[in-house]
């Protein structure tokens, strides 16, 4: 078990690695629509595999979670969607970033978390219904590790705001 969350964490960090490498992240914002795009399209393209490689469904369990998994990916990925255009206006945004921007981007963030956290909830009980307890919390914390290393690589390619920008004309 220990060694299947090893090579869940080793893999996706690899993929996000090799993702942020190819899109040639800058320390400073430039142009992030492309890394935070190449970004998403590694993540969706290892998710799924990730999981079911962490979660050992019986072909009756199989059945009934990933046409249910499917859903929730569908209603995710524009969740997802949401949050990259986040980054990328903030990334765009970032030089001459006013309060009232400011104010408006974590807004809009905020929203897209609870959006997600309201989702995550929606299908608590479908999961339940198609898995085991056992097996829906073992889903829930793989996702919970993924989106953790997926901040983790967002975190280290998005300045922070700084203090005193020039471009700050009200509170």
């Amino acid at each position: 078990m220990a060694r299947r969350c090893l090579l869940l964490a080793t893999v996706l960090v690899a993929g996000l690695s090799f993702a942020a490498a190819a899109a040639d992240v800058p320390s400073q914002p430039k142009s992030g629509e492309a890394s935070v795009g190449v970004l998403l399209d590694a993540i969706r393209a290892n998710r799924r595999a990730l999981i079911a490689v962490n979660l050992n469904l019986s072909e009756q369990e199989s059945a009934q979670f990933w046409p249910i998994y499917d859903r929730y990916q569908g209603e995710m990925n524009p969740l997802t969607d949401r949050l990259a255009a986040l980054v990328q206006d903030y990334i765009a945004s970032y030089q001459n970033l006013t309060n009232e921007k400011a104010l408006q981007l974590i807004t809009d963030y905020l929203s897209v978390e609870g959006d997600q956290i309201k989702l995550r909830q929606k299908y608590l009980p479908e999961f339940q219904k198609a898995v085991p307890g056992r097996t829906v919390a073992r889903f829930y914390q793989i996702e919970n590790k993924m989106n953790a290393v997926i901040r983790y690589e967002l975190a280290a390619t998005i300045p922070v705001v700084e203090e005193g920008n020039p471009a700050s004309t009200a509170k």
